[in-house]
């Protein structure tokens, strides 16, 4: 499944979402604040606290944090609040010396500096404009109308915090207080003034301000007032020490205004560059902080820029300053996998099952297959249709291409159209809709009740990538096995895809990668609700579900792009989340009393918390990372990870002692581990219905665990079948 593309972010299509999903102007959630732009407005990203709800909540940039102070905290600031954490303040909980801890966040509201001007007061207001995927620009003006006072250029990763004022007066805050600040004798750049500014907490910042002259004069411990106007930009980073200072001073004068995303596939090999535009008086290359994954892909032209000058971040360890204006990763991709078990050492196999096996995934088969597909389908939720709806593909295809009974698959087949065809009508029960306020296509529900919180938030963007992706997979197996299907399909499915990954700004009607962060590597499920701790995913599983549906669907229909960047897309998130979801024993990014949970559970942007929106059983927080088991399952969750996490809370009898459909999913991912217990499992006679999810199937459990199982030697397998008899006996 690999090809070679040079340029794989174009777009699925330009033309207008399909016909059957009508149109409206308007969201129950307004545009705060957001000046008019041709383009949609990105619902999912770092930046969207600035335009919801009170507008105060913090921004995540990493490794600073911002916040429109907005009269509040200690300082009483109308300007913009500057805060970094380092580890040691970190706070653990319940119970903080346990190890592993249950939770941890990072203190908000700590207003270390605030950057104001004596202009902004009770009329101040926050606008902004130039939002992209990676950016977007935060204005602070003196009241409603008014041209800004301040411009703050976002770009995730930057190496300064940016103000650009516009005459009025600089005023630096500070709710930690001002120990000292000392003007350096000479400058670090043609036209750039510096500052070192040491608090009271000991941290030392540094600043620097480039246009017109510049003099500050300290009026108390918090407040350090300019002594004129200013015309210009002042730069606040946060010195950490060693050759970070000289840095700074070789990097100041220029700041990043947004960045690009561009990528390459080649055969097995796939590369993604993010390209950062800068403004400022100087041309001296930028300083943006990049990620732990992002370090570990590094091209070796981008790892000869990396620097020894590392921060803290809040949830995803260390960023380490690069010192260049673009980055390019390489990934390994996924070519070989499509729709049978897949094995990340062996590639694809197409199980060779024996008579004896297939005939007992058959017996499954045959009643799965024969349920009532519309009843378990035609649901008010785009989520749980969505997994049925998926639940009955992977059967269909499983007997078709696994099991080789073409009448029976065809039988299927025919009933799964039929459901799916409800949807690609938009004749569900909530259907679908367009709305060109955002720019995205949302579940009617909230509109027609009321409640911002039905079907998981869809209307209100939360989860597109989980709801969607079940379709979008579904769509994947159907046109696979029924290629006439495709024409009068494709619009409505593709209408999907751009919803939650347009890869192009050409698409006029979507923003770009709604659901996937380029930069963090993994996507935010969180829509359009303000939140104190910023955008969160629990389901990393699900996330990678999307990944791995893009893919096949980009396969099916010869969209070699779209099956590139879905391969790219799952690289990274395999890599994305061994790091910040996923914990083996040896991991060194996630604090060390934390990583024995083994996942993350919930993972926002400032805290983590072992737990999940739905309960505190281990099966719902370590499982709300398994599911779906699919091919791309074992990318994601290595076998050591398993093994361990399986040891942690599911050896000795526990996970059997496991009620509802949670048990079957251990099992299901217990063959990533031992296929032959988990088959055992599955194909008992004494196995009760009520242990399947309602996305999951005996029939493509069994396939799954037959297909782990021909990646094992035969020896091996050998080996396994007597320790099972002697474990049984």
């Amino acid at each position: 499944m690999g090809s070679t593309s040079e340029n794989i972010f174009q777009p699925v299509e330009t033309n207008a979402p399909a016909s059957v999903i009508g149109s409206r102007p308007d969201h129950p959630v307004p545009r705060l604040g957001i000046q008019p732009q041709q383009a949609p407005i990105s619902t999912n990203k770092f930046y969207a606290n600035f335009f919801l709800g009170s507008q105060t909540s913090g921004t995540w940039i990493h490794p600073y944090s911002i916040a429109w102070s907005k009269g509040g905290g200690s300082t009483q600031s109308w300007g913009m609040s500057i805060s970094h954490i380092d580890a040691d303040q970190r706070v653990y909980g319940p119970n903080a010396t346990a190890n592993p801890v249950e939770y941890f966040y990072n203190p908000v509201g700590i207003q270390s500096l605030v950057l104001s001007a004596l202009e902004l007061g009770a009329s101040t207001n926050l606008s902004m404009d130039t939002v992209t995927a990676f950016s977007a620009n935060v204005n602070l003006l003196p009241s409603a109308g008014a041209a800004p006072a301040i411009i703050f250029p976002l770009v995730q990763g930057m190496g300064f915090v940016t103000a650009i004022y516009n005459g009025g007066t600089p005023i630096l805050q500070s709710g930690v207080l001002f120990s000292s600040i000392t003007k350096a004798a000479s400058s670090p750049m043609p036209g750039v003034t510096k500052y070192t500014i040491i608090l009271e907490d000991g941290k030392t910042w540094l600043l620097y301000a480039s246009g017109n002259a510049i003099d500050f004069t300290v009026v108390n411990n918090t407040l350090i007032q300019a002594t004129s106007n200013f015309n210009g930009f002042i730069q606040i980073a946060k010195n950490p020490g060693g050759e970070a200072e000289a840095l700074y001073d070789a990097s100041c004068g220029v700041y990043a205004t947004t960045a690009t995303l561009s990528g390459s596939a080649k055969g097995a090999t796939g590369t993604y560059t993010l390209s950062f535009s800068k403004a400022g008086t100087g041309s001296n290359m930028l300083l943006m902080f990049a990620l732990p994954h992002h370090a570990e892909s590094f091209s070796p032209q981008t790892a000869s820029a990396a620097t020894s000058v590392q921060l803290q971040t809040t949830t995803k360890g260390l960023v380490t300053a690069v010192i260049a204006d673009s980055w390019t990763m390489v990934e390994n991709l996924p070519t070989t996998m499509g729709f049978v078990p897949w094995s990340p050492s062996t590639g694809a196999l197409v199980p060779s099952f024996s008579a004896d096996t297939i005939q007992a995934i058959l017996s499954v088969a045959q009643s799965e297959v024969s349920q009532n597909m519309s009843d378990q389908t035609n649901l008010n939720s785009m989520y749980y249709s969505g997994k049925a709806l998926a639940k009955f593909a992977g059967i269909v295809y499983t007997i078709h291409n696994l099991l080789n009974d073409t009448a029976l698959a065809q039988a299927g087949l025919n009933n799964l159209k039929e459901s799916f065809a409800l949807f690609a009508s938009n004749t569900q029960q909530y259907p679908l809709v367009h709305e060109t306020a955002w720019g995205g296509v949302v579940s009617t529900a909230s509109y027609v009740t009321g409640n911002s919180g039905v079907d998981f938030g869809n209307t209100y963007y939360n989860d597109h990538h989980f709801h969607y992706g079940y379709f979008i997979y579904t769509a994947s197996i159907i046109g696979t096995l029924d290629p006439t299907w495709l024409p009068a399909n494709i619009a409505w499915v593709n209408t999907l895809v751009r919803d939650i990954a347009n890869p192009s700004p050409l698409d006029p009607y979507f923003p770009v990668s709604r659901m996937f962060d380029w930069y963090h590597g993994h996507s935010w499920a969180h829509g359009l609700f303000e939140t104190g701790d910023g955008k969160d995913e629990e389901s990393s599983s699900e996330d990678t579900m999307s990944a791995y549906a893009l893919k096949m669907w980009g396969h099916t229909i010869g969209d070699a792009n779209l099956e590139a960047r879905g391969n790219l897309q799952l690289a990274i998130t395999a890599r994305s989340l061994q790091n910040y979801f996923l914990y083996t024993s040896n991991n060194t990014i996630q604090p060390s009393n934390f990583i024995a949970n083994k996942v993350s559970g919930i993972l926002f942007e400032n805290k983590i918390d072992h737990t999940t929106y739905f309960g505190t059983n281990p099966e719902y927080i370590e499982g709300i990372h398994m599911l779906p088991l699919l091919p791309s399952s074992t990318l994601t969750r290595t076998p050591t990870f398993v093994q361990q996490e399986w040891d942690t809370y599911f050896s000795n009898g526990r996970a059997e002692a496991v009620v509802g459909g949670w048990k079957g999913i251990l099992f299901a991912n217990y063959a990533i581990i031992d296929p032959v217990a988990a088959w055992n499992f599955f194909v008992s006679t004494t196995f009760d219905e009520s242990w399947l999810d309602g996305g999951a199937s005996r029939t493509w459990y069994l396939a799954f665990a037959a297909g782990e199982s021909s990646f094992i030697s035969p020896p091996f397998r050998y080996f396994l079948h007597f320790v099972e008899s002697v474990l049984d006996s």
